[in-house]
């Protein structure tokens, strides 16, 4: 509870008079509520002392007018309380998706999709119930039970007494099953985030496992998931469905010691037939709130767990931080230097002690096996992640200096794996840019050597990719994220492995397309092809996190090192696909 009022306190101290406000109407109308029977006992009395039909209108008018208030306070209470949690969850869930988008690809190799997917939607929804009818009912069956206890201990203190006898049962009962109730709420929703996680890595991955022929395999996977599931969810009613007949019985037993003590008073003459009514009457209202409490300690409970579960992605905090006081980035030459830096991942070194300068406006070339650093090199440059130790400098200043959005307006980036989102072709080049037109966008395609596909396509700039871009090549995909990194216009330019997936022909028209685009701008070609590479001004050849060899094309040729190698190899693959 404490971690739930450390997380919540934000949203409720913006919505303090709000909440203050309906709390208010819920008062009012427990207080109306509570003076009915007083109303009935005093209207009893006066017609057991002699029948007048003016007792009777004063009576009716009076309990249909309290009616009437209450109703209206109990309008009011609902409409301001729940109104205030849907607020409050929409702030959440806004505080949420930011919190998401911010962090680091290391907070999202720790937790699945479908994990953050549940907590974003199930866990949120708990929370939002906890709020609005929790609070409300819980505070409206505090007080009705307060004010009743009063009234009726002010009318016959030892019948009362009499009546709370079961109330310490009822207590015991709350606090056991309510913790109960907790533990395996929080199961369920754990299984419910590796059954969303389960969908959604089978959604992702239908064309492998239908590859494989696992389809069957999945579904018998998926199957023991549900059934333990709901496993889960039978044991929770379980509990539940012990703790609601329990706390009945209890409120029964306490109904049956009124009439008995209450009617024995009756007789004996010690207390009026209006009391006796009115005793009856709040034992009856009183049903409602003791019902009500198993209730609110369900959704207590269950929105405690949520919210904990909420916290672990709140309370993360970004990787890559903006400085207090960043410095203003308006203008970009496109310098970038790299001073000893390093990059650690646990013991292990991608990169180990780097130092290169890039000048601004050229072209240079990264290139090496497979895991030797090339992909954590260029994720230091819009700051996506921070070096371990050294510095990476842009126009001779820390990138730490800036605050990462600046930084990454001026970068154009086409990262290893291309990412589309579901929307047309023209969206996803325009992503980032809302202010293209439809002659920037098809020019940029072009650049990107996806002029003649579009053409192609029944809709052309209008077809509709699909998730992950499902409906077009690799190569196609490719294209498009490049012509996205053109259409920004940017002053530094990162190709990331960016025409793996293209034919060496393809590769060719592209590059020539990019070679005009490139003129003045800082460009950096990663690859493991010669062919991409072989044009750029300086080529540096990493391995193991450290640069061995660097110069042009032809220096490195002469060099007769792993460039070299790697050039006659790839010669000969091109010379047997030939044949």
């Amino acid at each position: 509870m404490k971690q739930s009022a450390l997380t919540l306190w934000p949203y409720m101290r913006r919505y303090w008079r709000g909440m203050g406000l309906g709390l208010g109407a819920l008062a009012l109308k427990d207080l109306l509520a509570a003076t009915l029977p007083i109303v009935m006992r005093s209207g009893i009395d006066s017609l057991t002392q002699g029948f007048r039909i003016e007792t009777v209108w004063w009576l009716a008018a009076a309990l249909v007018l309290i009616s009437a208030l209450k109703g209206l306070f109990q309008y009011w209470m609902r409409v301001i309380i729940i109104g205030i949690s849907r607020d409050i969850e929409y702030e959440l869930r806004n505080d949420l998706f930011t919190r998401l988008i911010s962090l680091s690809s290391n907070f999202y190799a720790r937790f699945r999709t479908g994990d953050i997917m549940a907590r974003s939607t199930n866990d949120l929804n708990a929370v939002r119930m906890m709020l609005g009818p929790g609070i409300m009912y819980w505070t409206e069956t505090s007080l009705m039970f307060v004010l009743s206890v009063a009234v009726m201990l002010s009318v016959d203190w030892q019948l009362t007494l009499l009546a709370l006898l079961p109330a310490p049962l009822v207590s015991f009962a709350v606090v056991y099953f309510g913790g109960k109730i907790h533990s395996r709420f929080e199961q369920i929703q754990k299984m419910f985030s590796d059954i969303s996680s389960r969908v959604q890595e089978n959604f992702a991955g239908a064309r492998l496992i239908r590859a494989y022929v696992q389809e069957d395999a999945e579904m018998e996977q998926f199957r023991k998931l549900n059934l333990e599931y709901i496993g889960q969810n039978l044991r929770l009613v379980k509990t539940t469905g012990l703790f609601m007949p329990l706390l009945q019985a209890l409120i029964a037993v306490t109904f049956l010691i009124v009439l008995w003590a209450g009617g024995a008073r009756l007789l004996a003459g010690k207390i009026s037939l209006g009391s006796f009514v009115m005793f009856n009457t709040y034992m009856g209202m009183l049903i409602w709130p003791m019902i009500a409490m198993g209730w609110v300690v369900n959704l207590m409970q269950r929105g405690t767990a949520s919210l904990s579960r909420i916290s672990e992605i709140l309370d993360e905090k970004p990787g890559i931080a903006a400085p207090a006081s960043p410095r203003p980035l308006n203008e970009v030459r496109g310098e970038i230097e790299f001073r000893n830096v390093t990059v650690r991942y646990g013991e292990m070194d991608a990169l180990h002690e780097v130092s290169l300068k890039i000048p601004a406006g050229s072209t240079i070339a990264i290139v090496g096996h497979t895991g030797c650093g090339k992909s954590s090199l260029m994720q230091l440059i819009p700051r996506l992640q921070d070096p371990t130790s050294g510095q990476v400098l842009l126009d001779g200043l820390d990138l730490r200096e800036f605050h990462p959005a600046d930084v990454r307006r001026h970068i154009g980036m086409v990262p290893q794996e291309t990412f589309l989102f579901s929307a047309t072709i023209a969206e996803n080049i325009a992503f980032g840019v809302q202010s293209a037109t439809r002659e920037e966008i098809l020019r940029a395609a072009e650049m990107a050597g996806l002029g003649p596909d579009i053409q192609s396509f029944p809709l052309g700039l209008d077809t509709v990719s699909g998730e992950r871009g499902i409906t077009l090549s690799g190569g196609q995909k490719q294209r498009t994220a490049i012509a996205r990194a053109l259409l920004r216009d940017p002053k530094i330019l990162i190709l990331d492995d960016a025409l793996a997936s293209v034919d060496t022909l393809t590769e060719e028209r592209i590059l020539q397309e990019l070679g005009l685009v490139m003129r003045g701008r800082t460009t950096i070609l990663i690859s493991h092809r010669v062919s991409t590479v072989r044009h750029a001004g300086r080529i540096y050849v990493l391995d193991h996190g450290r640069i061995v060899e660097q110069g042009n094309h032809d220096e490195l040729l002469a060099d007769g090192g792993y460039y070299a190698g790697l050039h006659s190899k790839q010669l000969l693959e091109e010379e047997l696909e030939a044949i």
